[in-house]
Formats: structure tokens, sequence, C-alpha cells
């Protein structure tokens, strides 16, 4: 898969198929990568409908690895939804793409309502696919968070590098913390983590935790974003401990032209979700 310089980071993308343009945020929490639409690194609905070659006989697929996520870098900075959007944006710019359905996954939704409030002209519709958000979504982001910030003032930074060696990302092992990924594939990148002063290194992870799990509702926008987005928006709920069905009824409540799909999660799967998602895009394309 190629490569292109995103925001100053290195970032792995794919863009695959013909139609109306996809951009896709991957599920995973802070492992988002393509793989993760795949039959082979997918779970539930996208491993059984084989996500990404599925959608891409329907629509322009553009799919990357998250900023630290999978094979592409990061940057040792105070993580907020403004940063996490960026990329996308220039990667749809370089797909060609002036605007673009947006589907969201999970931790992947959060980015598509960012992506909404921040670039509205180049959002046609939102796909939201089990966002996150509740009080359990809360403090399981918090809790990870104070694993790694522990993991550093007991060990220090150094530290990091080895064990991201074998821990993968944060979401797998959250002693490496945010950063861990690339700086387990990265040299230059690990170098230049490991040289951070301790104290403001802990400051901006701090800064980050507070940022991303700052409440209990949907992660991503604000109750006053989500009143703004103006486009119509599909909501596929959840109903797990980090997708909170309360998450995604406060979506419906907040956001004026969003639909909520009245399928529980548990009777949800790759044949009826890939239905609903058609019939959403088809529904946006045609005049209201």
């Amino acid at each position: 898969m190629p490569f292109a310089t995103l925001n100053g980071i290195r970032v792995q993308y794919v863009i695959q198929g013909e139609g109306t343009p996809l951009l896709m945020f991957a599920p995973g929490g802070f492992r988002s990568v393509i793989s993760r639409w795949t039959a082979a690194g997918g779970k539930r609905e996208w491993q059984e409908m084989d996500g990404l070659a599925t959608l891409a006989r329907r629509f322009k697929c553009i799919a990357y690895d998250r900023r630290e996520s999978g094979l592409s870098g990061g940057r040792v900075e105070p993580l907020n939804w403004d940063l996490y959007v960026r990329e996308a944006k220039e990667l749809l710019d370089l797909a060609g793409a002036k605007r673009a359905l947006v589907l969201g996954s999970c931790f992947g939704a959060s980015l598509a309502l960012a992506f909404a409030v921040r670039h509205p002209q180049a959002c046609a519709g939102l796909l939201l696919h089990w966002p996150v958000g509740g009080y359990r979504w809360r403090m399981k982001g918090h809790s990870f968070f104070r694993r790694h910030i522990e993991f550093v003032r007991a060990h220090g930074l150094a530290a990091i590098l080895a064990r991201a060696r074998v821990g993968e990302n944060f979401w797998l092992d959250p002693e490496i913390g945010p950063w861990g990924s690339p700086a387990a594939i990265y040299p230059e990148f690990a170098s230049q983590l490991a040289a951070w002063p301790p104290a403001d290194y802990l400051r901006i992870v701090e800064q980050s935790r507070d940022t991303l799990f700052n409440d209990t509702m949907p992660s991503g926008a604000s109750g006053e974003e989500l009143q703004k987005i103006d486009m119509p928006a599909l909501i596929m709920p959840g109903n797990d401990s980090s997708h909170a069905y309360s998450a995604s009824w406060a979506l419906k409540e907040l956001m004026p032209r969003a639909q909520l799909w009245d399928v529980m999660a548990e009777q949800q799967n790759g044949r009826n979700t890939l239905e609903v998602i058609l019939r959403f895009a088809e529904s946006v394309s045609q005049p209201a």
C-alpha cells in the first residue's frame, strides 16, 4: 500500500474502487488501521462483509492507518480532534475528492463527527457505526492513560521503546502509550520520543487524555457542535461498554438530520449493515 506525507506525518493509505467518494475512519480504538475493514483483520460486520472490498464495488473508498496506528507515523503533541482529522482532509484532497460520504466505526465514528464539524463543505453525509461514548468508555480511556503514566514514572521513557517492540499498540498494551506504535517502527521517531523531558512528555499525555476523554457524551464533538451538524446522518448503534446505546441515542437527539437505525447491535450483521449503508447512500444522492 502507498504512503503519503500528510500534515507532516508519514501515513499509509489506500484508494480503491470507483464511484461516490467514501472517506473511511477505521474502528479499533488506538489501533485504527486499514485491515480493520477486511475479512482478514476486521470484526463482526466488517469481517463478514469483507468491508473494504465490498464497499469498493460501489464507492471510491479512501482509507488509511490513522496517525500513531499501524504503519503510519506520529508526532508527540497534545492530541485533539482537530489534529486527528487533518490527515484525513489532506488525504481526501490527494484522492481528488472535494466532497465525500464519511463512514466511521467505533472510535472512527468520533473522527467522522470531528471531520463534519471542521469540514462540513467536504462532508455529504455521515455513516456512524457503533459510535463510542458513555461512562464506561470514558473510564476505559482514563485507565489506559493512567497505566501509561504510571509506567513512565516508574521506568522512564526509554522503557517505552523496549516494550513497544512487542506491545504492538496502545490499545493492546496501554503501558507503551499513544506513541508506542510509531516508536516501534521508526528509529528516528523513537530517538525523538526518548529525548523528551519526562515532565513535559507527561504533561502532553495528560492533556491528550483530558481532551479525548473529557466527558460521557459521544466522543468527537461537543453537544453544541453536534446541534450544528446540518447534514444527513445514519447512526448504527452499538450496545456494550465502549459503544453505549445511550451515545447513539444522544447523537440522534442532538443532530438535526440524524436517523437511528432501529436494529439493535445483537441483530446487526454484514448483510443488513451493508444494505442500510447502500440505502442511505442512495438517499443522499437523490434530491430532497
